[in-house]
């Protein structure tokens, strides 16, 4: 692959194509009121994710920023009483974010087609076949990219400043892990507790959230010996409900 098709619907696999067309039982399954987290599989087509994943792996690599947020010292030796933790979101990933058009980033990623197919129309109606409801036609996209050890602490992505997000939106993750990737998970609550754990590292998985949610994603493991060549990359799109304007910040 030298170039991401335009249309995202060119990267689905029969099972997605259903869902596309709203012939699967998976149409809706985030307006259930209980449903607040799904990982999919078999709704991509295998062979091309991993043709997208090494386009990535050529071109994309070498312009992606870094994030480093480590635990602040101040969030232990500040504290006033026992248990009386408040931890920031904390995490360790690179990073490509396309809210502004400049930087090679930007440029490169324009140039193989990714912007375009994130941004493609068949991308928004598979997003608004999860959701069971109308989204906004302007969303948010971004490419993230874990090596080993990188991972996201516990957040809720709640976005109370946003007045369109405050009541919440939905995330869309496309999930490319590499052959090297032992394993990652994403561990998320259910009734305030961190009861309920998925893993991110199947190659071609989907995974799509009604945000807020609390949840965390765990340090990425290499297979011994090919710490080099491990990494998992996310393609996704935030997409806020009918009315609202795309939430952004780097998503886990």
């Amino acid at each position: 692959m030298r170039k991401f098709p335009a249309e995202f619907e060119s990267f689905l696999g029969p099972a997605g194509r259903r869902l596309l067309a709203g012939d699967s039982p998976l149409a809706g399954v985030l307006a259930d009121p209980r449903r607040r987290f799904l990982a999919g599989d078999g709704l991509l087509d295998p062979a091309k994710m991993e043709a997208a994943r090494r386009l990535l792996e050529r071109v994309l690599l070498p312009h992606l920023s870094r994030i480093d947020r480590p635990i602040p010292p101040e969030a232990t030796w500040e504290m006033k009483e026992n248990y009386g933790e408040l931890l920031p979101k904390t995490m360790r990933v690179s990073t490509a974010t396309f809210e502004r058009r400049r930087g090679r980033a930007w440029e490169t990623a324009e140039a193989i087609g990714l912007t375009t197919m994130l941004r493609s129309a068949s991308f928004h109606e598979f997003a608004q076949r999860l959701a069971g409801r109308t989204l906004a036609r302007h969303w948010g996209i971004q490419a993230l990219c874990y090596g080993p050890g990188d991972y996201a602490g516990p957040h809720n992505d709640h976005q109370p400043e946003n007045p369109a997000a405050r009541q919440g939106y939905i995330d869309i993750h496309l999930s490319l892990a590499g052959p090297a990737v032992a394993q990652q998970w994403l561990v998320y609550a259910v009734a305030g507790h961190f009861t309920k754990i998925e893993s991110v590292a199947r190659p071609g998985r989907v995974t799509a959230y009604r945000l807020p949610l609390w949840h965390y994603t765990t340090p990425l493991v290499a297979k011994r010996g090919r710490e080099h060549e491990a990494r998992r990359w996310v393609l996704l799109g935030t997409f806020l409900y009918e009315h609202g304007e795309p939430a952004s910040g780097a998503r886990s």
